[in-house]
């Protein structure tokens, strides 16, 4: 079979090969979701007479989700979403996602959840289906008052699973459905949800009490470096004394962010504030650490017990003190998260950050919000960060209009506009240069004439630069800024929370 199809596809034109090859990849594609949704059929049976499953809209490492129709009493269709759980999730942990949605769904943009079906260790929970757009597609066609009624409406979420003592974990464009045509949102994906010291979701503390119990059973196994087990411990060509060896163990990350940044600038390495030297203080001359603010990892150093701290979550969204593992981790982390999209929404840029470890993820933040900032807002929830080189901070506005391409100080006023009445706008989405020979086409409008002159054959050339439709944007207020700054707060005590979002300034004119 692969034979003849390889032979089939050779006797094409490159164009209808390629074309036949798409079509063969889309059919298999096709094929497989069609078996994934016999295979659900036959592992949850209870589905067969409620639902027709069309097609699969979503699929994640815990789960599948599929668009489902639900032939209701009354005759009429109505779409669903099922959510289908791997059976290896803990039982725990469904239940308690569960209880998120049961409890604090339904209202606010949250999520809410309609039925839940389950055989042996198989569990679908049905929510209602939100036709939403894909946030890549949107990002640059968005109005600037269309973000701001974006940010509101994911803020109102977070206040509402805030007051439950929810934290979420997972905030990101993909888990908050946004239906632009509708104004409709949702946050949804309480898969990683922990709960507060006083959460009311009982479920998360049972769920949080387990994690605790399990991630002390695992403090006597040998840590790794960096998330990286360590091989050169036998080794090492660096030695402290006869009787021990210390790893020697360099990193230097290379930090770039989109344009931002291009040197290799960093070494960091998280460690308790003030524990290594507390521990060089207390150990005898045969164990004292020699590694603090160097890039070495002594062995006295990998002997000492793991820190447990949550790390879920995705690269790109995380925060300061769950890149830094620390313990103590609050709804502050939905906040930052919050930031990081609001970032890319000012700066038209998505994905923000983008990194392959915790180190260069914590590196990539220090390039918007300065080492120094990031080294003393560490030592404010018990971290040490140590940094090479420093880093300032950038200013946020400048940062993002220069991104966008909208730098506002350098709009022009319509006294500097030249018009034809014979000519409509025309849209651009960043000031460029083109030519344009005349007579020009109806539907075209030169906004601005740097050059004009005739060639030798009389026809007239235009260099024009075409003007954006800056929807907003060349107007966007210092309050946006300040919302940013205080989103982006390196230190989760002061960031600001989500019912504070709602009453800043920014909102003043949108209805509570």
């Amino acid at each position: 079979m692969e034979a003849s199809l390889n032979a089939y596809r050779d006797e094409q034109p490159p164009l209808q090969a390629e074309n036949f090859c798409r079509k063969h990849e889309k059919n298999s594609k096709l094929s497989g979701v069609k078996i994934d949704i016999e295979k659900l059929y036959e592992a949850v049976p209870q589905l067969v007479n409620v639902f027709k499953i069309k097609e699969k809209i979503g699929e994640g490492t815990f789960s599948s989700v599929y668009l489902a129709t639900a032939q209701l009493q009354a005759g009429c269709e109505e779409k669903m979403a099922l959510k289908h759980l791997i059976p290896t999730s803990h039982p725990l942990r469904i239940a308690a996602e569960l209880q998120c949605l049961t409890i604090a769904g339904g209202q606010d943009n949250v999520m809410g959840v309609k039925y839940c079906f389950r055989k042996n260790d198989h569990v679908v929970i049905v929510m209602p289906y939100l036709e939403h757009e894909s946030f890549l597609d949107v990002l640059n066609s968005l109005s600037f008052e269309e973000v701001r009624e974006y940010m509101f409406n994911l803020f109102k979420a977070l206040r509402r699973i805030h007051h439950f003592g929810i934290v979420h974990r997972d905030v990101k464009p993909s888990n908050f459905l946004y239906n632009r045509r509708l104004k409709e949102y949702a946050l949804v994906d309480f898969g990683l949800a922990q709960g507060t010291p006083d959460t009311k979701i009982e479920l998360l503390r049972v769920v949080q009490s387990e994690s605790q119990q399990e991630g002390s059973a695992h403090h006597s196994v040998q840590r790794s470096v960096f998330g990286e087990r360590n091989f050169n411990i036998h080794s090492s060509t660096y030695h402290e004394s006869p009787t021990i060896k210390v790893i020697k163990q360099s990193k230097v990350m290379d930090v770039a962010s989109r344009k931002l940044a291009t040197k290799k600038i960093i070494s960091t390495k998280a460690v308790n504030n003030g524990v290594a030297r507390k521990a060089a203080n207390s150990c005898t001359a045969i164990l004292t650490c020699d590694c603090y603010a160097t890039d070495r990892v002594c062995s006295v150093c990998l002997s000492r017990r793991q820190q447990v701290a949550p790390r879920a979550g995705t690269p790109g969204f995380r925060a300061p003190e769950v890149l830094t593992k620390c313990p103590t981790q609050t709804t502050a982390i939905d906040m930052w998260s919050a930031g990081i999209i609001f970032l890319s929404l000012l700066s038209g840029r998505y994905p923000f950050y983008k990194a392959s470890d915790d180190l260069t993820a914590l590196a990539q933040i220090m390039t918007i919000r300065g080492s120094r900032e990031t080294t003393q807002a560490a030592k404010t929830f018990g971290k040490s960060i140590l940094c090479t080189k420093e880093v300032p901070a950038q200013d946020l506005r400048t940062l993002c209009e220069r991104l966008r391409g909208t730098n506002s100080s350098c709009a022009k006023s319509t006294s500097d506009v030249h018009t034809n009445s014979l000519y409509e706008p025309a849209l651009a989405i960043d000031t460029d240069k083109k030519v344009e020979f005349a007579p020009q086409p109806p539907g075209e409008k030169i906004q601005h004439l740097k050059n004009c002159h005739e060639g030798n054959n009389g026809l007239e050339i235009k260099i024009t630069e075409k003007a954006t439709d800056l929807k907003g944007w060349d107007r966007v207020p210092d309050e946006a800024y300040d919302l940013l700054d205080k989103l982006l707060d390196l230190n989760p005590a002061t960031r600001i929370t989500a019912k504070e979002a709602l009453l800043h300034h920014f909102f003043k004119d949108i209805r509570q």
